[in-house]
């Protein structure tokens, strides 16, 4: 399930908005990743993806008009969410209303506004699924030079509790297939925005560097967390004796590949082995795909050390011992 999330207040939304999302507001949630974007002189806004756990899974259509709405909510029910939803759930206007809005992409919306009515949701294989957009009364609301008959085709999906909560624009759809889900994973680290210098004097010189806006800047400056997940994946290798994977450059010198050769042997699978010969009742009930949640590894020595947790005992001693000098300490 992804989101895309556009805030001022960002540290506290963000902060707010996960806790609603692990407390289960829609399902119980196995994993989270969060990252956030920065788009030049605009406000920053989060992508986040969701795995639930199995049962909590949409499958189904109806599943998925439980978790998110692409329909103008009825006025006279929910005045407050008619509200949010108008002013921030609108896509455009594009296409021959505005032909220089920036979605569009050789004379069409990159975004593909707007989209096809639909009296039911339907799943579908290898894309998102295709959203309940049911066709409205005619010439009841005017909204952008959209006439209200066809205003659900420019309705971008939503979570109707969160955004009547948040009042801003938050964008929930459902990835429910390994295509969506690879491409949310791919996006969500896809790095800064480059930009090219030109530096006029004797010589005319060109660099790459990286752009950062003022925002991101401002976000750096303050310490607000740009990305964050509930989980770490770990790599831990599996070979047989003496099989390890050694990779090496094509120069490489007899020396060198004598050394890759040494390092090589000494693998997360064969430290995990010497920690077991180490400390033999500490290990006992330790499996190898466990050990990063005790130990930490240090590829470097090519050791796992075990990894004492961080409390407020902890934090307040190296304070302490900051303040204190000479005999006092």
């Amino acid at each position: 399930m992804e989101f895309t999330t556009y805030f001022a207040l960002h540290s506290q939304t963000t902060q707010t908005l996960n806790k609603d999302l692990d407390e289960g507001l829609l399902g119980i949630v196995a994993a989270r990743i969060h990252v956030v974007e920065y788009q030049k002189r605009g406000l920053p806004h989060a992508h986040i993806l969701l795995i639930m756990r199995p049962e909590d899974k949409p499958v189904t259509a109806e599943d998925v008009d439980r978790l998110t709405s692409a329909e103008l909510p009825d006025k006279e029910t929910h005045p407050e969410l008619y509200e949010t939803v108008i002013s921030n759930m609108l896509h455009g206007p594009c296409g021959q209303q505005s032909p220089n809005c920036p979605c569009m992409k050789n004379g069409k919306c990159s975004k593909k506004f707007p989209k096809q009515f639909a009296e039911e949701t339907i799943m579908a294989e290898d894309k998102y699924p295709t959203y309940r957009r049911r066709r409205r009364p005619e010439g009841i609301l005017i909204h952008k030079g959209k006439d209200n008959a066809k205003i659900n085709q420019w309705v971008v999906p939503y979570n109707p509790f969160l955004s009547q909560k948040y009042d801003c624009h938050i964008s929930v759809e459902v990835c429910a297939t390994n295509k969506a889900v690879k491409y949310i994973y791919k996006y969500v680290h896809k790095g800064s925005d480059m930009t090219t210098i030109t530096i006029e004097g004797e010589e005319i010189q060109y660099l790459l560097g990286r752009y950062i806006s003022p925002v991101d800047a401002c976000m750096r400056l303050f310490g607000f967390p740009t990305q964050g997940s509930s989980h770490a994946v770990v790599n831990l290798p599996i070979h047989l004796e003496g099989m390890s994977l050694v990779t090496y450059r094509d120069h490489a010198t007899t020396p060198q590949l004598q050394n890759l050769v040494r390092r090589g042997d000494r693998t997360k699978l064969t430290a995990f082995f010497n920690l077991c010969t180490q400390d033999s009742e500490g290990t006992a009930d330790l499996l190898y795909k466990d050990v990063p949640v005790k130990y930490r590894w240090d590829d470097r020595l090519k050791y796992w050390w075990f990894t004492i947790p961080f409390t407020t005992q902890h934090w307040l001693l190296g304070i302490w011992k900051m303040t204190k000098s000479g005999k006092n300490a």
